[in-house]
């Protein structure tokens, strides 16, 4: 389990470009990780649009952004393709990051419970100590919010 404040476990999982990404591949970057419930739906696909557009101001900060669902990579791939995005997708099949942060939990689809990624955003700087965390998140708004995070760091 990750804690604002306390360093941030390495994890290394397939990603797509082919890469298998670790924490500390990232050291001396702010990584910016967020997790989402599934390519291709709506909220979804904006909120990497919305990532994918404001990726520039991203990198003017020395932050790097990673999504992350349960999809698998080659979906992952087509995903990434089809809109553009500039920054790689860990595909996280086994849940084992997904659990490492918390963020499957029972959601109410259609009226059954199922258990799901809640989208979720996470802030951790070049030391790999997380600093901030966006639980439930809501698409509109929020990637503006995350950059003035970043930005404050």
């Amino acid at each position: 389990m990750v804690n604002i404040g306390k360093k941030v476990a390495n994890f290394s999982l397939p990603a797509t470009g082919d890469k298998q990404l670790s924490l500390k591949d990232f050291k001396g970057t702010n990584l910016v990780i967020y997790f989402y419930p599934k390519d291709n739906t709506p909220g979804c696909t904006l909120e990497g649009q919305n990532f994918r557009d404001l990726y520039q101001e991203f990198k003017q900060t020395g932050t790097e952004i990673l999504g992350v669902s349960r999809d698998s990579v080659k979906t992952h791939e087509n995903f990434k393709a089809k809109q553009e995005f500039p920054f790689d997708l860990i595909s996280d099949v086994d849940e084992n990051l997904c659990k490492q942060f918390d963020v499957i939990h029972e959601k109410n689809m259609y009226g059954r419970k199922v258990m799901g990624v809640v989208r979720s955003t996470f802030l951790i700087d070049g030391a790999g100590i997380l600093q901030r965390e966006w639980r439930k998140v809501r698409v509109k708004g929020h990637v503006d919010e995350v950059l003035e995070a970043v930005k404050s760091l």
